[in-house]
């Protein structure tokens, strides 16, 4: 029985196997290859690592965590999961696998707004993060697209990147008091749907015939988790602002006792550096409950 499963060796997961292997514990991690920024580029406001290449950084860190021999790495997806005597036990890869903890770092899945060209230009000029991808638009034109009320916050912040168009797509109608802060932001509103993007970055073709276009659009995702296992093994989930998450203690434990949490997964909004600092932590809180047990 190893100590702990990790299931999902993204950043979390793998920050949090790193000081779990620190402590000497041993460590499966089970990964499917479908790391959410798998369609970025480069990464950036992660102090150290800003404008490496996203991929680079998450091959990097699998290497380090390899090193040490108390872990060990399976390249497969998690097919079930149930609770034990004494701990849990896992399918993944057509085998059965046991362990006194279970960490969650199984990241979501992004559902895209519906739009042709969009989804083919997903991390490349249609973003979600202004922190993330905003700077390298060096105050070029930006579009936003609606997908609800929600994205005035988007709106509102895009500015401060460059000249803003808010196109509503018909998602929603601003009131009075929502047009007054966006022409204070400076902000361009475009009520004529969307059809379809096309060109080398954002190409926004109109119901009209007419295009606009765009360095950079951002957008809102549905997301969803990326894997059933937090529902079968029973823990409760969150509804944030774009979807559910599982909910966890101040110490990452979720409503199962020696189930724990981290990363996307976890937190109603993330990024690389929210990951790799909340696997760090949770790594820690599942080593403590090794030693001292779970109450």
């Amino acid at each position: 029985m190893h100590d702990v499963i990790i299931v999902g060796g993204s950043y979390a997961g793998l920050s949090a196997a790193l000081m779990l292997a620190r402590a000497r514990r041993n460590v499966l991690i089970v990964d499917g290859g479908k790391r959410r920024n798998r369609f970025a580029g480069h990464s950036h406001g992660f102090l150290t690592q800003d404008g490496v290449l996203a991929a680079d950084i998450a091959a990097r860190g699998r290497a380090q965590v390899q090193n040490y021999p108390a872990v060990t790495w399976l390249d497969a997806e998690t097919s079930d999961a149930t609770a034990i005597d004494g701990g849990f036990a896992i399918i993944a890869g057509g085998q059965r696998h046991e362990a006194r903890r279970v960490l969650l770092a199984i990241g979501l899945s992004d559902e895209l707004p519906a739009i042709p060209g969009l989804a083919e230009r997903w991390g490349k000029s249609v973003f979600h993060c202004p922190y993330c991808d905003g700077y390298e638009l060096n105050q070029g034109s930006i579009g936003v697209l609606a997908v609800s009320a929600m994205s005035m916050h988007h709106a509102l912040m895009l500015p401060d990147w460059g000249k803003t168009t808010f196109f509503l797509n018909g998602s929603f109608e601003p009131d009075a008091d929502q047009l007054a802060q966006l022409a204070a932001r400076g902000v361009i509103i475009e009520r004529t749907p969307v059809i379809r993007l096309e060109g080398d970055r954002a190409g926004m073709v109109l119901a009209d015939g007419r295009r606009i276009d765009v360095d950079g659009l951002f957008t809102a995702t549905r997301i969803r988790p990326s894997s059933p296992i937090a529902e079968q093994l029973g823990c409760a989930m969150e509804e944030g602002p774009t979807g559910p998450y599982i909910r966890t203690d101040a110490m990452k434990m979720t409503s199962v006792p020696g189930v724990f949490a981290c990363g996307d997964i976890a937190k109603p909004f993330g990024s690389v550096a929210q990951a790799v600092g909340d696997g760090n932590f949770t790594g820690a809180s599942v080593h403590r409950t090794l030693m001292f047990g779970l109450s």
